[in-house]
């Protein structure tokens, strides 16, 4: 059973879960085009993974069986498991609890040599609904109390398979990454009564230098204070703290510019290893006015070595301006 430790300095959990390092080591890069016939996320496979939550299906096939454009599966190896309770005790000065939560694995799609960047709209509006679907889902169980959409594309980016996918995490606390976010946004509503994340994308828009491209609900843009080189945020233009409530028309926009980020990033960078994450309000019936759910791209092209783990601060080599202008200008070319 994993279990949730509590960092009594600053507050940041840690999972301990010795099920992750029962993963076997991927497949050497030369080969992994060659060993399609045993990767466990492609058709005919099915049996090779716990049985899905959920798939769409055109074909009217049979759950657990080829036929599918998308599914959706328990993780082999979960950094959490859904089975027991919290048991939350103290240890002297330390806290812990039982490693309880969901994580899950969403194959974008059945063919094993497309990426995400290769998904058409409708491929990637039906990953967005996943995503929304698995989110509403595991919001009615009590126990979780935020829940995050992430994906890991490439061996440097922490992919341990290559088949396209995403993977979702629902713990039962606030990370205190998203907790240091909302507070932030929290003061700032508190000082001017608007939300940070409209008042940034107003600026972004009005000042044009970082933005890479904007469509009918949403923009993309260079960080002002990038962390890595080429990070890159998509904001919704109107105001909305969980991604679970993004209606349909935004979905059709949020596929269209995801897609065209990815391939921006991907003509620009040579296809990089890169993180992506959704971040969103935590588990809550009424979500905040102050807080803006968001997604943040970050390229694996440069390493966080001592000095960034040591203080919390990030180098990065790349002016934001610089790589929005290069980005702007990729369809040209």
């Amino acid at each position: 059973m994993p279990e949730l430790r509590k960092d009594p300095i600053v507050g940041r959990w840690v999972i301990i879960s010795t099920e992750r390092g029962k993963r076997p080591s991927d497949f050497p890069m030369e080969n992994r085009r060659r060993d399609i016939k045993l990767c466990p996320f492609c058709p005919s496979n099915e049996s090779s993974t716990p049985p899905e939550i959920m798939a769409f299906r055109d074909d009217g096939s049979k759950p657990n069986s080829p036929g599918w454009s998308l599914r959706v599966i328990p993780n082999k190896f979960p950094a959490l498991r859904i089975e027991g309770d919290l048991n939350r005790e103290g240890m002297g000065i330390f806290d812990r609890m039982n490693g309880i939560g969901a994580h899950e694995v969403i194959i974008e799609t059945p063919d094993h040599q497309k990426d995400m960047v290769d998904l058409d709209q409708r491929s990637m509006e039906n990953v967005i609904w996943a995503f929304r679907e698995r989110i509403v889902d595991l919001k009615r169980d009590p126990r979780f109390r935020h829940i995050i959409i992430f994906k890991n594309q490439g061996e440097a980016a922490g992919a341990s398979l290559e088949h396209s996918h995403s993977q979702l995490i629902a713990t039962p606390i606030v990370p205190i990454r998203i907790h240091n976010e909302m507070e932030g946004a929290r003061k700032y509503f508190e000082y001017k009564e608007r939300c940070i994340f409209c008042d940034m994308v107003r600026q972004e828009i009005n000042d044009g230098s970082r933005v890479i491209y904007k469509n009918d609900e949403f923009v993309a843009f260079e960080p002002f204070a990038s962390r890595f080189p080429f990070e890159t945020w998509i904001l919704p233009l109107k105001h909305g703290a969980a991604f679970e409530n993004i209606k349909p028309d935004q979905v059709v926009n949020f596929a269209e510019i995801l897609r065209d980020t990815l391939c921006r990033l991907s003509s620009a960078l040579n296809n990089p290893a890169y993180n992506f994450v959704v971040h969103s309000s935590p588990v809550e019936i009424h979500p905040p006015y102050d807080y803006h759910w968001h997604v943040e791209i970050m390229p694996k092209l440069t390493k966080v070595a001592g000095f960034e783990w040591g203080t919390g601060f990030y180098i990065n080599p790349t002016i934001p301006e610089d790589a929005a202008q290069y980005l702007r200008e990729i369809k040209k070319a």
